[in-house]
């Protein structure tokens, strides 16, 4: 007689995280699929980048492949994502029974930095790289920038941690004085 082979379930993570796939793998689906397989409830098995019309990202998502549809596993797999600081207004989908379950801890704040309309000498002399430098250094433990997106007319640092109100009283004095930053916009996404 032969074993049969207990049916797999599927249930995807929606993050509400603007990050690029690259970036999606760095800090969502290798962490998860490490403590996954360590805990033997699943594996990561794919994931996706949902985008706008104009391409920024929108969302991501990441598929996980369980042995069995089980709430303790959904539990654990969103008790996973939250340690890991996925945004608020994520949810888990549950396939088998298409529940949703929300989750997410960490806050989102976009700075867009205009991309055309400041004098030709900002563009030459001020990098976007010193940025992103800058942004990470000034959240410190508060936050990070998770990714970015380059846009045809503004580019994007998508920044998440624990308050969007405390990431941007770090980064407005340098928003106010550097020159790439003249013009920007931020906006909270989660």
């Amino acid at each position: 007689m032969q074993n049969e082979a207990v049916p797999s379930n599927f249930m995807i993570a929606h993050l509400n995280a603007r990050v690029q796939p690259l970036h999606r793998g760095e800090f969502f689906e290798d962490p998860l699929h490490e403590e996954l397989q360590r805990a033997s409830l699943g594996e990561v098995t794919g994931g996706g980048t949902l985008q706008r019309e104009n391409g920024e990202i929108d969302s991501c998502d990441i598929e996980i492949e369980v042995p069995q549809s089980a709430r303790e596993t959904a539990t654990r797999i969103i008790e996973i994502l939250e340690r890991l600081r996925a945004p608020k207004g994520s949810k888990l989908i549950i396939e088998a029974d298409g529940s949703e379950l929300p989750f997410g801890v960490a806050e989102g704040m976009a700075v867009y930095l205009n991309g055309t309309d400041l004098p030709d000498n900002v563009y030459k002399e001020c990098d976007s790289n010193f940025v992103l430098d800058e942004f990470n250094r000034l959240l410190g433990e508060v936050g990070q920038v998770l990714s970015w997106w380059q846009g045809p007319t503004e580019t994007a640092f998508y920044l998440y941690g624990s308050s969007f109100a405390e990431m941007k009283a770090r980064v407005t004095a340098f928003i106010d004085s550097y020159p790439l930053c003249q013009r920007c916009r931020i906006e909270q996404v989660a």
